[in-house]
């Protein structure tokens, strides 16, 4: 019986092989499948694609929108600070005292004096209080460079400043390299260069803050080791922000100043040859009798997504966002 049983199951297998067929696909039938294949996965991948540099392109506006109201907000909290803000004349007027007086490719656009607080810096007793000390504030809008490896082709903000040190009378005071007297430590000697305005001579205030004259030159060191003098300082010097429009031909005109205001934007031989000058995407309106302004900034979104052809055009005026603020001093000064 088992063997029999045995004879019928292999007699069905050896005839499930011999009928069962051999599995597969032609190579026209492969051929067919790849290209329906890439009919239905090309227009797919373009569109997601698509997708990808829209997403691309609307972040890039959004961090240009972020940026600029960011450096507003920080420009705004630094206005709050101002005691005296230099119009278009008074810029003029102390030019070769401000860094950097021949580089072509930047020009000073928001200048002003403020009085800062510094905490918890002078001895009293056992404990620590607070002071003030009077600084030198300059914003400048600096062209875009191809050989930059470290900013972008655009324009850029950077934020200069100068601050006076912190006198001390208690013993222990430091001296100060150009200084007379003694301060509450190295940390809060007067920056390079430092002077501090005069109120005696006669004029009006606007005609004794344009005659401001630095201490001495402010020096820093090229790479070579040497001296380079009425430049920038790294350490007094910051870029406030980056990818500013750097358009010249065909940028939004400036706007018309509010009664009281006047537009800066030095206008003499001295400026007017650098193409920052020409540019429209950092300016302002000061109110130098009220120690107020008013400041306009515009981005360039697609100088973050390319190098070239990135000026602006009413096609794309999209990716360039504009804001604007309005500060006034809270300090004041006062002369007879």
């Amino acid at each position: 019986m088992m063997r029999a049983l045995k004879f019928l199951l292999q007699s069905q297998l050896k005839r499930s092989k011999v009928i069962e067929p051999v599995g597969g696909f032609s190579l026209i039938e492969l051929l067919a499948a790849m290209i329906l294949a890439v009919l239905v996965i090309t227009p797919l991948m373009g569109f997601m694609i698509s997708i990808m540099n829209t997403d691309r392109q609307e972040q890039a506006k959004v961090n240009s929108e972020q940026e600029i109201q960011a450096a507003l907000d920080y420009i705004a909290r630094d206005l709050q600070q101002a005691i005296y803000i230099y119009d278009s004349a008074g810029i003029d007027a102390i030019r070769t005292e401000l860094p950097n007086e021949t580089s072509t490719d930047r020009v000073p656009v928001l200048v002003f004096w403020k009085r800062e607080l510094i905490n918890q810096v002078i001895t009293v007793g056992s404990g620590q209080d607070d002071t003030y000390v009077y600084s030198l504030v300059a914003y400048y809008l600096i062209k875009g460079s191809d050989n930059n490896n470290t900013w972008s082709n655009a324009a850029r903000i950077t934020r200069w400043q100068i601050r006076d040190g912190v006198p001390t009378t208690a013993s222990g005071g430091v001296p100060c390299d150009g200084y007379t007297g003694k301060y509450v430590s190295n940390d809060y000697c007067p920056s390079k260069g430092f002077a501090a305005f005069s109120l005696d001579s006669p004029g009006t205030i606007h005609e004794k803050m344009s005659k401001w004259k630095r201490l001495s030159q402010y020096t820093t060191k090229n790479a070579s080791g040497a001296d380079v003098v009425n430049t920038v300082t790294p350490a007094a010097t910051v870029v406030l922000v980056d990818f500013i429009d750097q358009t010249i031909t065909g940028a939004p005109a400036k706007t018309t100043c509010p009664t009281g205001s006047t537009l800066v934007a030095p206008d003499t031989a001295n400026f007017n040859t650098r193409d920052t000058f020409n540019m429209t995407s950092f300016y302002a309106c000061v109110d130098r009798v009220n120690t107020t302004a008013q400041v306009f900034i515009r981005g360039n979104a697609i100088a973050r997504l390319q190098n070239n052809n990135i000026s602006y055009t009413a096609s794309r005026s999209a990716y360039f966002p504009t804001a604007s603020i309005r500060v006034q001093g809270r300090g004041y000064l006062f002369t007879q």
